[in-house]
């Protein structure tokens, strides 16, 4: 799949490496794991002269002489002396070689030098503010591990802190992005491009995965996610084991409840037994993979709130993988697609909701938009969205077949909400897939 998007970021990232040449900068590209983080930094960098260098799980030693090898690639006659081992001296060398030649270096996996030997950050902070105005060195930290990218550079005690020219948070694809990807592949019915949605949130990796294997229909999709060597079987348990450490099992567990409609608090409590309040917070606050939500109308401290999990994959995942984790053990995926195909109705109600918020998020037209509910989760209403500038409101159903939607039951249950916004033009709504195209940004 060729490279999409990140207009924004390509254009900032040329406005920093402008900087460079009269002193360094430093950037940093943080965001969900399979974001393309690492792609976007080599398309910035492809015509440029530039520097690769990944961070393994290996001695400081090792991957010390790998670098020196490409530096010496590039600049055959560096100043290498004696037997580089840390990676401070590495940092050293590429800022006296930038002294004269602007050069980008991108550092993938920047976070791992915690494991390896955390003093780099410290000695990095002291080289960058001695040598920063001297050499033109454009540093790009790419990290996949949310919270200690953010720990690295934005923890006020940390060497690093406040160091960075720019940080990034890099998103997935939106909705009119991938309906983009799927038209280069002659593919415009919008039920693919909702169930390409619904399994890959717009993540460009998994995008690329289902386009290359011509996933093309639902079917084919539930193929290529649940079979014997499918990449999706484990991926979830890749992406997140790395971050929770020892206490994943908790996490896994609040994940996996959340994915099946257990959205609550009190009611992920109730059912681990346990005080989940700090488990919460820190995924959403220190992980950024699940999000609170609440009515569209509310005061930000208002206790009535849900959780959810952002990542549409992960979602996927842990309500319909590792949920049934022993079929997977045993290869028995045929019942694992049919648990898929027997609950799909349903589950991806809830995502078509998401679906259109993020299509009216899209359209730049509203300044708020989500659900509403009231007290009890009575009278609950799939999207509102408002212009508090204009004074206007949509209010609206959605369904896959949007002629079941009752417009006059959905005009009863707003009438606490609209009655709060006396002045507000209200335009209600019956949304169903048909109504996609004239909401995508093209």
């Amino acid at each position: 799949m060729r490279f999409y998007d990140r207009q924004q970021e390509l254009a900032e990232l040329n406005k920093l490496m402008g900087q460079a040449k009269a002193g360094s900068c430093m950037a940093v590209l943080t965001g969900r794991r399979r974001v393309g983080k690492t792609l976007l930094s080599l398309e910035f960098a492809k015509d440029k002269k530039h520097l690769y260098i990944f961070v393994a799980k290996k001695s400081e030693a090792l991957l010390c002489e790998e670098y020196v090898a490409e530096i010496k690639r590039l600049y055959p006659d560096a100043p290498v002396i004696g037997n580089i081992r840390s990676f401070p001296d590495v940092f050293q060398l590429l800022l006296q070689i930038t002294r004269d030649e602007p050069l980008t270096v991108i550092i993938d996996e920047f976070q791992e030098f915690y494991n390896i030997n955390p003093s780099v950050y410290s000695e990095v902070q002291k080289l960058w503010d001695l040598n920063k105005a001297k050499s033109k060195l454009n540093v790009i930290c790419v990290g996949s591990v949310y919270s200690l990218m953010h720990k690295i550079f934005e923890g006020f005690k940390e060497p690093l802190f406040n160091r960075a020219d720019r940080m990034f948070m890099i998103k997935p694809f939106s909705i009119g992005t991938l309906a983009g990807i799927l038209r280069d592949y002659k593919i415009k019915n919008t039920s693919v491009l909702f169930d390409h949605y619904l399994f890959t949130g717009g993540s460009p990796k998994y995008i690329d995965q289902l386009v290359e294997n011509q996933a093309f229909t639902f079917e084919k999709i539930l193929n290529f996610a649940v079979e014997a060597n499918s990449p999706s079987l484990n991926e979830g348990r890749n992406l997140l084991i790395e971050e929770f450490g020892k206490e994943y099992g908790t996490y896994f567990s609040i994940f996996e409840l959340i994915s099946v409609g257990k959205t609550g608090r009190s009611e992920i409590q109730s059912i681990l037994e346990s005080d989940v309040g700090g488990y919460l917070d820190r995924l959403e606050r220190d992980y950024a993979v699940i999000g609170r939500y609440k009515p569209v109308n509310v005061k930000p401290n208002s206790k009535a709130q849900k959780y959810r999990i952002v990542d549409n994959f992960l979602a996927f995942w842990f309500r319909f993988i590792y949920r049934n984790r022993s079929a997977v053990e045993t290869g028995n995926f045929e019942y694992i697609r049919d648990i898929i195909r027997r609950d799909y109705s349903t589950y991806s109600g809830r995502v078509l909701e998401r679906f259109f918020q993020a299509l009216f998020a899209e359209t730049g037209e509203y300044n708020r938009i989500g659900s509403y509910w009231e007290k009890d989760g009575q009278n609950e209403i799939d999207l509102v969205a408002m212009n508090d500038m204009k004074k206007t409101m949509v209010i609206a159903g959605i369904k896959m077949n949007k002629d079941r939607i009752d417009l006059a039951g959905l005009k009863a249950k707003s009438r606490a909400l609209i009655a709060s916004y006396p002045k507000y033009k209200v335009e209600w709504q019956a949304l169903g897939l048909e109504d996609v195209d004239r909401l995508i940004k093209r």
